[in-house]
């Protein structure tokens, strides 16, 4: 299989840098250590702190959401490393 030019785009939503910088942490956390298994993966990381934009995917402003690729897949709480792990490896697998 061959992992070359996975690009994944990442969106952390949040009103409050604190929580858009750990989030962000746990993204680039993950990413490393998948590194083994997609060396390649690369993240497009950006930061949404307008409430617009934040609640075009979500009714949460303050609490970080995390969206791969376009889909919401956590909002309102800090996932586990092991959550954002499978998430990616999941958004690689189908890009």
């Amino acid at each position: 299989m061959k992992d070359a030019g996975i690009l994944l785009s990442i969106k952390i939503l949040s009103m409050q840098y604190p929580e858009r910088y750990a989030m962000r942490r746990l993204v680039t956390a993950a990413q490393r250590g998948l590194y083994e298994v997609h060396p390649f993966l690369e993240l497009d990381i950006s930061e949404v702190a307008d409430p617009g934009s934040i609640g075009r995917y979500a009714n949460v402003l303050i609490l970080p959401t995390l969206v791969i690729n376009e889909k919401v897949v956590c909002s309102g709480r800090r996932p586990s490393l092991e959550e954002v792990c499978g998430w990616l490896l999941e958004a690689a697998a189908t890009s």
